[in-house]
């Protein structure tokens, strides 16, 4: 049984030490080009930024950096198991292309990105070739006797080195591949460890500080707060208008119908008048009621998706609203799809009484891992996040999602609010 256990153990180190060895290889040839692209692209752009030109390069640089780093992260997880956290802040893509460079320029994560690509281009790279060396290595040095030998000893006395050992002839061709077999027994045992290596650092240098975890973890429990005061301020609300609207009327009603009871016999005319005024009062209380579950989760919303729900709403609008939608491939998960549909409703909102727009387009998007909105008029523009303003309530419940909201609106207008919600399509 032990013999048993020790040959499973063996085979599983063997199949462990070729994956290691063919993962490293991989990494080592994939990622020594695309290191080199992005710190390169990276300090190009960047250098180009007196200029202006690099103000409208250094943001979608910085982004693909960040997505080759964030597919490093999952390697390092997936290969490794060494889990590699990240602490960018948003940056949303919609602002003034000045204001998002510089953004991106003072997050420490962007620079973190770029030491880390300097760094592995030559650690990186050796450190992810190693495993593929340990075992690739020693099969060259078992190949030698079988011939190899000969086309490596092309000159008679001119020795071939494999390692330590000179190979001139079949007999130390034999000596060699005693060597590649020893190697062959430490690529056995540490080609896994060497491949951890390289994922250890990967985790060193793309680690955020403890200050920006705290920062991030700060920022989660703001937005965590937030969400709760919303949500009691809606529990709130919806006591409120039950009490003075719908439960308000039920309570006149049923006056009127105990009245109906004592006239139905003295003076049927007033009876009748009552019965009238209480279905009258049913059909409003039943109205509000209506309203008022529509404003806590609109039932187009759950029926069809925020698509066919923002379009509800802009059939509503006064001002002629053009909706474009493109989230192929499923829905968002309820919570966030709720949120964005409030959003976009106070946007709308905000556009048809404040704006004095005449024209108003919505476009839904999802890409990359985030829901994209954008909400778009004509009017005059000025508008602002600010304290008391509806756009900061946004804001608010974006950030509860880890959403960010954008706000480009000149004087003069357009006025062009855009809202990025990290999640998928399920």
């Amino acid at each position: 049984m032990n013999t048993n256990t020790k040959s499973g153990d063996g085979g599983s180190r063997a199949r462990g030490m070729t994956l290691a060895a063919g993962r490293g290889l991989a990494l080592a040839v994939g990622s020594l080009p695309l290191s080199i692209l992005g710190f390169c692209l990276s300090l190009v752009s960047m250098a180009l930024i007196p200029i202006g030109v690099g103000t409208l390069t250094t943001p979608y640089v910085v982004k693909g950096v960040r997505a080759y780093a964030g597919r490093r992260r999952a390697l390092a997880e997936r290969w490794g198991g060494v889990r590699i956290p990240s602490a960018y802040r948003p940056a949303p893509e919609t602002v003034n292309p000045v204001t998002r460079t510089f953004a991106l320029l003072r997050d420490p994560a962007t620079w973190r990105d770029l030491l880390w690509l300097l760094v592995d281009m030559p650690a990186g790279f050796l450190t992810a070739l190693l495993p593929a060396v340990l075992v690739l290595y020693p099969v060259e040095g078992l190949a030698l006797p079988a011939g190899l030998w000969r086309v490596y000893v092309e000159t008679p006395g001119v020795a071939y080195w494999y390692g330590f050992v000179p190979v001139t002839d079949q007999t130390s061709a034999f000596g060699a591949a005693a060597l590649g077999a020893v190697l062959l027994v430490v690529a056995h045992r540490y080609a896994v460890s060497a491949l951890q290596v390289h994922f250890r650092l990967t985790q060193a240098m793309l680690t955020p500080s403890q200050a920006e975890l705290a920062q991030r973890v700060r920022v989660l429990t703001e937005t965590r707060r937030a969400a709760v005061d919303t949500s009691a301020a809606e529990l709130r609300r919806i006591e409120r208008d039950l009490h003075d609207g719908a439960q308000a009327r039920l309570v006149a009603m049923g006056m009127d119908l105990g009245t109906v009871e004592m006239l139905v016999d003295k003076d049927p005319e007033k009876a009748k008048a009552l019965l009238a005024q209480a279905r009258r009062s049913s059909a409003d209380a039943l109205s509000e009621l209506r309203d008022l579950v529509r404003g806590i989760h609109p039932p187009v919303l759950a029926e069809r998706g925020l698509g066919d729900a923002v379009r509800a709403l802009a059939l509503r609008l006064p001002v002629a609203t053009e909706v474009s939608v493109e989230l192929e491939g499923g829905r968002v998960d309820a919570p966030v799809e709720s949120a964005a549909y409030f959003a976009v409703s106070e946007l709308l909102t905000n556009a048809v009484k404040h704006s004095g727009a005449g024209r108003i387009w919505v476009d839904l998007r999802h890409g990359s891992g985030r829901l994209r909105i954008s909400v778009t008029d004509d009017g005059a523009g000025g508008a602002a996040i600010g304290a008391g303003s509806g756009l900061a309530g946004v804001e608010r419940r974006l950030g509860t999602f880890d959403g960010v909201l954008a706000v480009s609106s000149p004087a003069g207008g357009p006025t062009m609010v855009t809202m990025e919600i990290p999640c998928v399509l399920s």
